[in-house]
């Protein structure tokens, strides 16, 4: 037997569902019309995510009151793009006394998260950050202690929990369909565009974005700690740096002055994008920092293909790849559970025509087989970046499914990187326990 949907991708999505129990994430919600809010760190993800969208369509409900950042170029260029008026600052500590933000964004190089975060908590600011949380289990432990001295809350921006595709698989699971998770195997595929671009920048280095399992991987390790609703308790991983860095037989500083551009088919020419000219290019002169850098550096130390085995507090096993080289982007995903099985291909980057959808197969254990389509078409990834900016800026958000991520979902996602990454190191599985403070377990909804 074969029935196939076709779900719009709307807000509506999962409405008729059974409603779960809200997180403690949703008293954070809870807004009041023109929040304070102040912003450091202001590169690309600053200027499309949370500079001048929020600006006119939250207008109502939040107020820009400072902007900080150490390239004082950028942040004249972020004050004009966004078209606030509020004072802009090199130095953080000024910033937060003059300004007295009710909220702070931070969207600063990952590993400078943690002192932001905390010190932003300590100055008398709920925290909203980018993710990774941090880059290493001592800084994670610091914010987990700060956020209890000071009483503040950190919220983490996972916007892939938002996205319909992925939250109608949430729902598919808490109702049960496939009866009882036991493993997943999960395979994610960054493409010679977009996972090149992590070669470029400062992600090339581990110091400061812990690698692509804490950097990228932070986003797919929050997705099965929401699907699977429990915390993962012991992690063994291989990983090696086998395509980008030293792996070839040239290489420069940069593209823009490169003898090999007509050889190399990594070549990116910063120069066509406007955006990045005046964001990166006219500033380097403030911090000397190259933005279109290249994928051969002999300084790149962080992994291109990584394999990592989680186990999880209620016994689920997980299979999870990450591949940085390949010729499209998207993931595979298949849940197994006892009455069946759910399997999803997302196809985020292709070189083809796209159908204007992604799938969800549902398969009992013997022979019905259930099609899902859900639209595709919306951008800012599936959707998800405008329903979490909705959830965060407007008053008085529900969150019957969970996607409000606290302190926790963020801590958990970073550990499982972490972990992974050690393990590597080390050849041995690790204990997550071991890492922090936390305690994995089963979540109780």
């Amino acid at each position: 037997m074969k029935r196939r949907k076709f779900i719009l991708q709307t807000g509506t999505i999962l409405a008729g569902s059974t409603l779960l129990p809200a997180s403690s994430a949703e008293a954070f919600l809870k807004t009041k019309a023109k929040k304070r809010i102040a912003m450091v760190g202001l590169g690309v993800r600053a200027l499309g995510m949370w500079g001048k969208s929020v600006v006119e369509k939250f207008g109502n409900e939040v107020e820009f009151v400072g902007l900080c950042d150490i390239n004082e170029g950028r942040l004249r260029f972020l004050k004009s793009d966004m078209g606030v008026s509020c004072p802009t600052f090199t130095d953080f500590d000024q910033m937060m006394r003059e300004t007295k933000p009710e909220i702070l964004m931070v969207t600063t190089v990952d590993n400078t998260h943690h002192e932001f975060i905390i010190k932003g908590m300590e100055m008398g600011a709920d925290i909203i950050t980018e993710k990774p949380l941090t880059t290493d289990e001592d800084k994670c432990q610091a914010i987990l202690d700060a956020e209890k001295r000071t009483g503040k809350k950190v919220r983490v921006t996972f916007n892939y929990r938002y996205s319909p595709h992925r939250a109608k698989i949430y729902e598919i699971l808490r109702a049960n369909t496939i009866g009882k998770i036991t493993s997943v195997d999960f395979h994610w595929y960054l493409d010679t565009s977009h996972g090149a671009d992590y070669f470029r920048r400062w992600h090339r280095l581990r110091e400061k974005g812990g690698s692509l399992l804490v950097h990228k991987a932070s986003h797919h390790f929050d997705l099965l700690n929401w699907w699977i609703d429990s915390d993962p308790e012991e992690v063994f991983a291989y990983g090696s740096l086998d395509f980008y860095g030293k792996n070839n037989s040239f290489r420069h500083t940069h593209c823009r002055t490169c003898p090999h551009t007509k050889q190399c088919d990594f070549y990116w020419d910063i120069t066509k994008s406007s955006t990045m000219m005046k964001l990166y290019v006219e500033n380097e002169k403030y911090d000397g920092y190259l933005r279109d850098g290249c994928v051969w550096k002999e300084d790149i130390d962080i992994f291109d293909k990584m394999a990592v085995q989680i186990k999880y507090a209620n016994k689920v096993q997980v299979s999870y790849s990450l591949t940085a080289y390949s010729p499209y982007e998207g993931y595979r995903i298949s849940f197994n559970g006892t009455k069946g099985k759910m399997d999803a291909w997302i196809k985020e980057r292709q070189p083809w025509d796209d159908e204007g959808f992604d799938e969800i197969q549902i398969t009992s254990n013997f022979g019905k087989r259930e099609i899902i389509k859900i639209s595709n078409t919306e951008g800012g990834h599936g959707g998800g970046d405008d329903r979490m900016k909705q959830h965060i800026f407007l008053p008085n958000q529900t969150d019957p499914y969970r996607q409000a991520a606290g302190l926790r979902d963020g801590a958990f996602a970073i550990l499982t990187g972490i972990a992974a990454r050690n393990s590597i190191d080390s050849g041995k599985p690790v204990k997550i326990g071991d890492l922090t403070s936390l305690v994995p377990g089963v979540k109780k909804l």
